[in-house]
């Protein structure tokens, strides 16, 4: 009789934010000969459609929203639907373990996970713990964190948290074997700009015009390669037509850690594979942290690239256009300061780091054979 092949569920809730790291980390279990499967909500058709899993599992969740009583006693019930979903698929074919990547989708499977009493892990992409996380952090066998740190003030916490970075895509790790190829004098100076896998309506309504303001010269030598909602597209293509510059707008780039490396300045959101990300391949950004985060995440990962040396962070109220085209003309004058950025923002990067998750998770489901090691 043959032998099952062991399997992890990792749990990941449909945006781009979260389904990159989780992907990584199948990547590198499937090379340990370990199956995934997928268990995430509807939206992962948009970013998961390649995701490396033998089977995908919709589970129903959604998130409390504190001002609405009625919304939050829905949403709590829809969890506890999505709970009692996964207690059954965990009882027809019990995982090795359960791996989670945040967001309220994954507090159903990782509920599920403790109440069967299957070794469950959590990690944390961001320099501050989500509100989800926070939930399920006590009652998971172990943790991951990108930073040092994430739970320092909480000892017991602390000491079932491994520092592992965040898993990044495979197309990543091959983008970061592209060194920075610094803009020359007169040469072309490449922008990417994008406000994270869902967008940014800012982007629009802040760089265009900032582009504007550049001076013709350096206008000119501008090629700009920009991630646009639907609904901007077509304001957007018409003014960067206007003002005569090479500009490539789509809602959504598959390829961008390609496009990642390819550029001399990165103009983004600091969500937490977008920081990750930016690390990995070495790349300067101008990272506008999102404003309105209860937690505040995107700003302490912006915080941390720029701590670095590989980032200047920007308030939302300070990205205005004027402040974007100085930024942009000072930086195009001083060529070795983007390299410094971008040596700065590589000193950081951790390619390892679905290796070192997977080394993690494959101790806590009792399936090391390897050898691995966490150092």
């Amino acid at each position: 009789m043959s032998v099952p092949t062991p399997h992890v569920i990792v749990a990941a809730g449909g945006t781009g934010g979260h389904l990159f790291p989780a992907q990584a980390l199948a990547v590198a279990l499937a090379r340990r000969a370990i199956a995934v499967e997928l268990v995430t909500d509807a939206r992962a058709s948009r970013y998961g459609h390649d995701f490396p899993a033998r089977a995908t599992h919709l589970i129903a969740s959604a998130t409390p929203r504190a001002k609405n009583p009625l919304a939050t006693a829905a949403a709590v019930l829809t969890l506890a639907r999505g709970v009692a979903q996964a207690w059954r698929l965990f009882g027809r074919a019990r995982p090795a373990a359960i791996v989670g990547f945040g967001g309220y989708p994954t507090i159903p499977p990782l509920a599920a996970g403790v109440l069967r009493a299957i070794p469950t892990i959590i990690h944390d992409a961001n320099a501050v713990i989500g509100r989800a996380n926070r939930l399920l952090a006590p009652r998971v066998t172990a943790i991951a964190a990108t930073f040092p740190g994430l739970l320092a003030a909480r000892p017991a916490l602390a000491s079932k948290t491994s520092v592992t970075g965040n898993p990044v895509r495979p197309a990543v790790v091959e983008a970061a074997s592209m060194p920075y190829d610094a803009p020359r004098p007169g040469g072309a100076l490449r922008l990417l700009v994008f406000g994270g896998s869902q967008g940014a309506r800012v982007m629009a309504d802040v760089v265009v015009p900032a582009i504007e303001l550049v001076g013709p010269a350096l206008r000119s030598r501008l090629s700009i390669v920009q991630q646009t909602r639907e609904e901007d597209m077509a304001r957007v293509g018409a003014a960067y037509a206007r003002i005569g510059v090479d500009a490539t707008i789509d809602p959504f780039f598959a390829d961008l850690p390609a496009r990642m490396a390819a550029s001399h300045l990165v103009i983004a959101r600091s969500g937490a594979s977008t920081v990750a990300e930016l690390a990995a391949i070495g790349r300067p950004a101008i990272l506008v942290p999102l404003p309105h985060a209860l937690d505040q995440d995107q700003l302490e990962n912006a915080r941390v690239l720029e701590r670095a040396g590989g980032a200047i962070c920007l308030a939302q109220d300070a990205f205005t256009p004027r402040r974007l085209a100085e930024l942009i003309e000072t930086l195009a004058g001083e060529p070795q300061k983007l390299v410094a950025m971008a040596a700065g923002a590589r000193a950081i990067g951790a390619i390892d780091a679905a290796e070192r998750l997977a080394v993690l998770v494959m101790r806590v489901a009792g399936l090391e054979n390897s050898g691995d090691t966490l150092s």
